[in-house]
């Protein structure tokens, strides 16, 4: 497989894995807000982000202060 086909696949297996374990925990965000992830999503400027449940927007998956266990 050549190298950027190698690369891309083991991004998109990185990010299911990310997804399977993300969605449906329950998080503190480090601004206060609080919720259930409900959706995770690539960005090509800030990587990967985050949308919370009842909370409208995205934010970086490095704002996440607490995860539920």
């Amino acid at each position: 497989m050549p190298l950027v086909k190698e690369c891309a696949y083991t991004i998109l297996v990185q990010y299911e894995q990310a997804q399977t374990e993300l969605i449906g925990k329950a998080v503190v965000l480090s601004d206060g807000k609080a919720g259930t992830i409900d959706g995770l999503f690539l960005d090509e400027l800030h990587g990967l982000r985050i949308s919370v449940s009842g909370h409208a927007g995205q934010w970086p998956i490095s704002t996440i202060k607490l995860i539920q266990n």
